[in-house]
């Protein structure tokens, strides 16, 4: 288990998405830094966000399709 973040560098808090390692994270991620290239948004794997206080707040997404709604938002 991991969680996909989606962090605007400007602003405090992040969008996350409770996931698991694999391909198909992989191709997410790609996917999603096509997406947000050049509009100063990080999209990182962590392991835990208690261990990464630097991206809270949290908001977490129930599922993939709203959490790329989130990232679109941003």
């Amino acid at each position: 288990m991991c969680y996909l973040v989606a962090k605007d560098t400007k602003k405090r808090g992040c969008f996350a998405l409770k996931t698991t390692h694999g391909k198909h994270l992989v191709q997410l991620k790609r996917a999603l830094n096509s997406k947000v290239r050049g509009r100063g948004i990080q999209i990182v794997t962590i392991s835990r966000p208690n261990a990464y206080g630097e991206y809270a707040p949290y908001t977490f997404a129930k599922d993939e399709s709203e959490f790329e709604k989130m990232v679109d938002s941003m």
